[in-house]
């Protein structure tokens, strides 16, 4: 019977042992202070225990869809030009509801055929149909259409990610919010000012790189730009907001620029921004690196306009202009009379700024660190109370064989807080009833085995028969439970959010470790109490 029961053991204790480090780590102090502050270090608490806030995004994916399409405009203009195709206007009829689309006006009969394989060749993912007076409709293909949009919030949660992660918070859930379309969902325990989380999040905006079409040339008011253009703005051109270039004493002021309605590259084709030092003037200076296609692009624009101006526009705001002195490729430089503080900034900005599409706040939630300690001290006092009326009554009604089950109900709480401290899982207010409902699953699997134990006693069998018997066939019973409970919280953690998410995962890692402690440890503890027992002596189970 005794056999194997040194292995046994030392298994189990060396699994105790790894857990318990998963839980505490190594303590720098022995104290009920120095302990609780390790398990703190290695348990995170989720929103709803540690406070913080909660927001919900929404992706604008259209401003997305318009710049691609904006783009595709100015791209089909300068080809129609090179091919000599005639045609009356490109526009869009409803960059609001169909950013998708564009109408090409006024094509005759001898050009159809040109601007057709112009449109195969270059924008294979569009679809091009014909209407009446030579007018044509390209239309973004609906899959292709889909992909932009998961592709923006796919960004926009990165870019969002990148930025939360340099502010120092712990365990941020930052993720695609399943409850609404292209929604993201981002939870940050631990930050409870409001404003500061929204001061954070702002700027995280569209970001584009666009002609200046007035140069360096800054207007105090949109009345005095457009009386600059004789009242009658270029068709490619927008009046945006900004500040202007720094005077003598480094002072500026609010402005307003003439900029292209189109961008040369958008946040999307950004690699990297870092600043330097020139090598002529030793003044910082920012530089950027561009994707393969974005150089491309970018190298064919700024070949054709050396001498103009480039400008910085964030959220539609122009942050910088500054002059192109030559072709651009993949990469470039961003001069101008920065501060170091200004080049990093410009630099923050390019780097976690570069959103595909601007966010509108849904959802605005603070939890306070009050609230989160009144929710831990409710939910262990829960968990301790319903843990103690188990115990007992697992001692009262098993007697002997109680103490077996008191001991692997013990060791699967440790198992399950050793796997969390492991996996960095997020311990939660639904997680502490995972735990909950955890032990009293543990508790189950426990009478499955006891009451089958014995009902072989009273069909005569002897003790270590009864105990062989009763693990063989609750064995059966037990896996089937656990694994149709698993597969629940695995749909569970799959569509829920941040709490039911919690839930699902302390409820995962507790049956894993019932199904080790009730049927392993709880049966190499029979075979220790049986192999010091007489024979002919009776069993304690009740």
């Amino acid at each position: 019977m005794n056999k194997n029961l040194g292995w046994k053991l030392a298994l189990s204790i060396g699994f105790l042992l790894v857990c318990l480090y998963g839980i505490f780590g190594m303590p720098q102090s022995w104290t009920g202070r120095g302990l609780v502050a390790a398990l703190q270090e290695h348990i995170h608490l989720g929103l709803d225990l540690k406070g913080g806030t909660h927001l919900i995004l929404q992706v604008q994916v259209n401003d997305a869809v318009n710049v691609e399409t904006d783009n595709v405009v100015e791209r089909l203009k300068d080809s129609f030009s090179k091919r000599k195709i005639h045609y009356q206007d490109i526009e869009k009829p409803d960059p609001v509801n169909k950013p998708d689309q564009i109408v090409i006006k006024g094509v005759g009969p001898d050009s159809s055929s040109d601007m057709r394989s112009i449109v195969s060749d270059t924008l294979p993912e569009y679809d091009l149909t014909s209407g009446a007076d030579n007018n044509w409709t390209l239309a973004m293909k609906a899959q292709d259409l889909r992909d932009l949009k998961d592709r923006a919030v796919a960004q926009a949660i990165e870019t969002i990610r990148n930025r939360v992660d340099k502010l120092g918070v712990s365990e941020p859930v930052i993720q695609e919010h399943g409850l609404g379309q292209y929604q993201i969902l981002v939870q940050l325990p631990g930050v409870d000012d409001r404003g500061r989380v929204k001061q954070i999040m702002q700027s995280t905006a569209l970001l584009e790189i666009r002609q200046s079409l007035s140069g360096n040339q800054s207007y105090p008011d949109e009345q005095s730009a457009l009386a600059a253009s004789n009242g009658v703005l270029p068709p490619n051109a927008v009046l945006l907001h900004g500040q202007s270039m720094p005077g003598a004493g480094g002072e500026t002021r609010d402005a307003v620029y003439i900029i292209s309605r189109s961008s040369a590259v958008a946040g999307h084709d950004l690699r990297e921004a870092r600043v330097e030092r020139s090598s002529s003037t030793n003044l910082p200076e920012v530089s950027f690196f561009l994707t393969a296609e974005g150089g491309r692009r970018f190298s064919a624009f700024t070949s054709a306009h050396v001498g103009d101006y480039l400008a910085v526009v964030l959220d539609n705001k122009v942050m910088e202009v500054a002059v192109i002195k030559s072709e651009i490729g993949d990469n470039g430089v961003i001069e101008g009379q920065f501060t170091d503080e200004q080049a990093k900034d410009l630099a923050l900005i390019l780097n976690s700024g570069a959103l595909p599409a601007g966010i509108r706040y849904l959802q605005e939630l603070t939890v306070g660190a009050s609230l989160g300690t009144d929710s831990i001290r409710a939910g262990v006092e829960a968990a301790v109370i319903g843990m103690l009326a188990v115990l007992i009554f697992m001692l009262v009604y098993y007697r002997g064989a109680g103490i077996n089950a008191d001991l692997a109900l013990i060791l699967n709480l440790i198992i399950l807080l050793g796997f969390m401290g492991y996996f960095g899982a997020t311990l939660t207010l639904p997680g502490i009833a995972g735990v909950i409902l955890t032990v009293g699953m543990g508790v189950d699997s426990n009478v499955l085995i006891f009451e089958r134990i014995r009902e072989e006693l009273r069909n005569g069998k002897t003790p270590p028969s009864a105990v062989e018997q009763g693990f063989g066939h609750a064995w059966i019973t037990i896996v089937d439970t656990h694994v149709t409970t698993i597969v629940s919280a695995a749909i569970l953690f799959m569509f829920g959010t941040g709490p039911v998410k919690g839930f699902a995962t302390t409820l995962t890692f507790g049956l894993l470790a019932n199904l080790f402690t009730a049927v392993f440890v709880s049966r190499m503890i029979f075979d220790w109490v049986l192999g010091r027992h007489q024979r002919g002596e009776a069993l304690s189970i009740g």
